[in-house]
């Protein structure tokens, strides 16, 4: 668990503060001593948070009693949102319903305003998987998502802030994750910190661990606002799992070219199809554009040749792993 900085906190509130007067509603996972949480209920923000580990829940909820009901704290861990476990669920596991009424937020259109923000530092332990699970559950709107275009204020490592903006054709890494991601998100890099502002001892104001343990890199503030135009032609929330393990076996070899790929998933005719895509025929899985994957997509989806049971025992089992 990491412990940031003051100077820190100002940034934070800065990047996410929209103008003058009251703030909109933010949830806010894994506070832990609520060093950025005080400076975002400063800047007019209230906030709900979302706290697991019960050696900072008391500190907390004594915040909490303090203020007129701009803070409130449940106990619950953000990354065990709706898991698949049957009966109730024990905290810190937590229903996305029963979050969502208690925070007074109801459901909207997917095209309407986003109506609510969520900020966090993302876990370095399993940070790919946990992107991931985010990813599946935006593009099904399953979770968070049934509720509309949920706003993410995520920092995490410039190495996954790398893969997600990749550009076509950077093999190490342009990948399923960043075509999924940026036609799915809009993404903006909001700030970037050195690894030493979060690890800042409280005490006397030094670093917490040694320097040279520290990564070299920076974690950064990214806001994830999931596309309006999303789900407009033949991509739906009802085969978007379909649509997400056809880009993951495209690039399970992404120096392929397409018309092997498009052979493998026994299809006949992918040279007409390419042309009236205006896809080269030589064209590399890594060389695609995340539009055209998307493209493609809703042309085989028009295919008497293509089969949503080529990917069936793949969602099924990756399903099962998210969970």
């Amino acid at each position: 668990r990491f412990i940031t900085c003051p100077q820190l906190a100002r940034t934070v509130r800065l990047c996410l503060q929209r103008g003058a007067g009251p703030q909109p509603l933010l949830l806010e996972f894994a506070p832990g001593p609520g060093i950025l949480t005080r400076s975002l209920l400063d800047a007019g923000f209230r906030v709900v948070a979302l706290e697991s580990n019960l050696d900072f829940l008391t500190d907390l909820q004594s915040l909490e009693n303090s203020l007129d009901g701009q803070f409130k704290v449940i106990h619950g861990d953000f990354f065990r949102l709706d898991p698949l476990a049957k009966g109730a669920l024990k905290p810190p596991a937590v229903s996305s319903d029963k979050l969502f009424e208690t925070m007074g937020v109801a459901a909207v259109p997917w095209r309407a305003d986003v109506p609510l923000k969520i900020f966090g530092i993302i876990p370095q332990q399993l940070e790919r998987n946990r992107l991931w699970r985010l990813l599946f559950a935006m593009y099904e709107c399953s979770s968070i998502y049934r509720y509309g275009r949920v706003e993410l204020n995520l920092f995490i490592s410039e190495k996954e802030y790398t893969v997600l903006t990749a550009k076509p054709g950077k093999t190490k890494v342009y990948q399923a994750l960043t075509v999924l991601a940026q036609l799915g998100y809009e993404i903006e890099l909001l700030h970037k910190e050195p690894w030493s502002s979060f690890a800042t001892n409280l005490k006397n104001g030094g670093l917490a661990i040694p320097k040279t343990m520290l990564p070299n890199d920076h974690l950064c503030l990214v806001r994830l606002t999931p596309q309006q135009n999303l789900f407009t032609g033949g991509l739906k929330p009802s085969n978007a799992s379909t649509f997400i393990f056809m880009v993951k076996q495209s690039f399970a070899k992404p120096k392929s070219r397409l018309t092997d790929r498009l052979s493998s998933w026994s299809l006949d005719n992918s040279g007409t199809l390419l042309k009236a895509l205006e896809i080269p025929k030589k064209a590399l899985m890594c060389n695609l554009y995340p539009e055209d994957y998307k493209r493609l997509f809703e042309a085989l989806q028009n295919s008497n040749m293509f089969a949503e049971t080529l990917f069936h025992d793949e969602v099924l089992t990756s399903t099962r792993i998210m969970n």
